[in-house]
């Protein structure tokens, strides 16, 4: 008999807490996945990411051996005499194999509620939206500052600007105004000539990713070119 072929990984299957989740974060599954792989969740969301890709792959798990023990005892596969030993010895070992798929999303689903429970708890406590409103040019600065900021001070003038790896600018007014909101957080241990990394807060991540508004005409500027830093060079 063939050997029983593996099953491949998904991107995302369906699992009983995919609408808890969504409502949690307030947006889809896979915009969840998106920002977890562009590292612009806080640490509990990213918690929360991870947990639900291994639950997610486990329920793959489940359905392919499900569905292949449906082929099975279907007559499906073709099996050579003596058949009922055969099919029996096959049956068996897929049995065997859905009840540990099983065990494994079991343990997953567990990990992925434990994850789930403190954002849950911190989206009732931040109310209906759960992030607070931001204008455009604001979503639009912490956007570019994900992607990598520095604070510099020029050395006539004095003049503090923040410039971001797409080549933008943020002004330090409005760089103060997040600071203060608790969205940006300067590293001051550089000195400001040599470049002060900003970065978002945990709360700024969270106001990031939760906001519906940067869909709606806040995207990140596009990287001018020679802009720091810059991008490597392909190889050949």
């Amino acid at each position: 008999m063939p050997a029983t072929p593996a099953p491949a990984p998904a991107k995302k299957a369906l699992t009983a807490l995919d609408h808890r989740i969504e409502t949690a974060v307030g947006h889809s599954i896979d915009r969840l996945w998106e920002h977890r792989d562009r590292d612009l969740l806080d640490a509990p969301r990213t918690r929360l990411a991870d947990a639900h890709r291994g639950l997610a792959q486990a329920e793959t798990s489940v359905a392919f051996y499900r569905v292949l023990l449906h082929r099975l005892t279907s007559g499906e596969f073709p099996v050579e005499f003596p058949v009922e030993a055969a099919l029996f010895e096959r049956i068996g070992r897929t049995v065997d194999q859905l009840e540990e798929a099983a065990a494994t999303r079991d343990d997953r689903q567990r990990e992925a509620l434990a994850a789930l429970e403190p954002v849950e708890r911190a989206a009732r406590t931040q109310g209906p939206d759960g992030v607070p409103e931001l204008s455009a040019p604001d979503v639009a600065a912490l956007l570019a500052v994900a992607q990598g900021a520095k604070l510099h001070e020029h050395l006539l003038t004095q003049r503090l600007s923040v410039v971001t790896a797409s080549g933008t600018r943020v002004a330090y007014s409005q760089l103060q105004r997040l600071e203060e909101a608790g969205l940006l957080v300067r590293d001051t241990s550089h000195p400001v000539h040599a470049g002060q990394p900003v970065t978002l807060t945990d709360a700024g991540r969270t106001t990031l990713t939760g906001s519906r508004r940067t869909s709606v005409g806040a995207t990140a500027p596009a990287r001018r070119a020679g802009a720091w830093p810059a991008p490597g060079r392909s190889r050949r």
